[in-house]
């Protein structure tokens, strides 16, 4: 049987809406240009809301892992001291980011698939024998699909320390989830297009409070494409310092009116029904979840099969059967679990055929039949919130 349409359910990137395709097929305008200039101007001021920001927001054009490096190289000087929270393979980034530029870096370990005890790491910092100037964390960790309490953890800072700094990626949840620096306490909150906010690769954003704007003007620690210094002088002439792709701006514009026409409350809900839903079916059909309930992230799942022979089985079978795409595990979960990514131009009819499919799967590999046990589970979810 062949499927005409593939289905992309990775945690990026995500399927691209074909208004946003439209936007990037427009004609090209030159990027030192008053009708750039109309562009970019929208484009900074229409990602405030999704941030939960009044500053207007940063467009870098490069990918997701230059506002990591950003965030630190603007936030950091050469002798502070600050901590890495690491709880997965993107945590473990910020720490390789981390460990290339600066000497005084200190390590957080959370146990992959968990979420931070706020408290227990509050307590690690009042054992450290140093003055810290910044925390990093990641919001969503992409590797294992947990959500950290990040409101919790910046208010706990704050009365930690107030001259902390709170530095979030945001770069696989944003677009998805309610985040407010004022009220989360965060004074730098970076993301990339290709997961949530369903554009293509290529573009990053930093959005950031007044404190923070302060302190990248005060940082000694050299930098030069990735000085957001740079940006924000440019920010203030509706343009951008190095060459941008000028489609991606238009692309975000196109973005913020889908997001405008379902409504942002509205956007994020559908985003953790459909978490709710995939997580009993997956439950149905005997697959077991690496997340708990508790800190399980609206954009992605990870979910454990029986065997490695299983988990390359239903990945493989996914793929070169029905045309769907999910991803596998990464760093130490390589080869142990499988995501499902759910987020920006994803419906409840996606994880219908996901869904389904898993139950083909499953009945003919482990000779026991699960058709209909999923679907139903996920159907009774959707049913009860529409």
């Amino acid at each position: 049987m062949n499927y005409y349409e593939p289905l992309l359910l990775t945690p990026g990137p995500t399927p691209v809406p074909k208004e946003i395709n439209h936007a990037l097929g427009l004609p090209m305008v030159g990027h030192r240009s008053p009708d750039f200039e109309s562009i970019a101007k929208k484009a900074f001021n229409n990602l405030k809301p999704i941030f939960g920001t009044e500053n207007e927001v940063m467009i870098l054009t490069s990918s997701g892992t230059s506002v990591l490096e950003a965030s630190m190289l603007n936030i950091v000087n050469p002798d502070d001291h600050f901590v890495v929270i690491v709880s997965g393979a993107f945590g473990n980034r910020f720490k390789q980011i981390a460990e290339t530029y600066y000497k005084n870096v200190h390590i957080y370990n959370v146990e992959w698939g968990q979420s931070i005890d706020v408290k227990e790491f509050i307590t690690y910092l009042n054992n450290l024998n140093h003055q810290i100037s910044a925390v990093f964390t990641q919001f969503c960790e992409t590797s294992t699909a947990v959500l950290h309490p990040v409101g919790e953890l910046g208010k706990a800072l704050k009365t930690f320390n107030q001259d902390i700094y709170f530095v979030v990626d945001g770069v696989s949840c944003i677009g998805a989830v309610d985040v407010n620096l004022e009220r989360d306490y965060i004074d730098v909150l970076v993301s990339g297009s290709q997961k949530a906010i369903m554009l293509p690769p290529g573009l990053a954003f930093v959005a950031y409070n007044d404190r923070a704007l302060k302190r990248f003007k005060e940082v000694t620690t050299p930098r030069f494409y990735l000085n957001l210094n740079k940006y924000f002088d440019s920010l203030q002439q509706d343009s951008t310092p190095f060459t941008p792709n000028v489609g991606l701006f238009r692309a975000v514009n196109a973005y913020a009116e889908l997001i405008h026409s379902e409504g942002f409350e509205n956007t994020i809900k559908r985003h953790y029904i459909i978490r709710d839903g995939l997580r009993l079916a997956l439950n149905a059909l005997d697959l077991e979840l690496l997340v708990e309930d508790d800190f399980a992230s609206p954009t992605v799942t990870s979910f454990i099969p029986t065997s490695k022979d299983e988990l390359t089985h239903i990945k493989s079978t996914l793929k070169t059967r029905f045309n769907i795409t999910i991803a596998g595990g990464q760093g130490k979960l390589k080869g142990k679990i499988l995501r499902i990514g759910h987020m920006g131009k994803v419906s409840p009819f996606d994880m219908l055929s996901v869904i389904s499919t898993l139950e083909i799967i499953l009945t003919d590999y482990r000779q026991t039949n699960y058709i209909g046990k999923g679907l139903t589970k996920f159907s009774e979810v959707i049913h009860s919130e529409a």
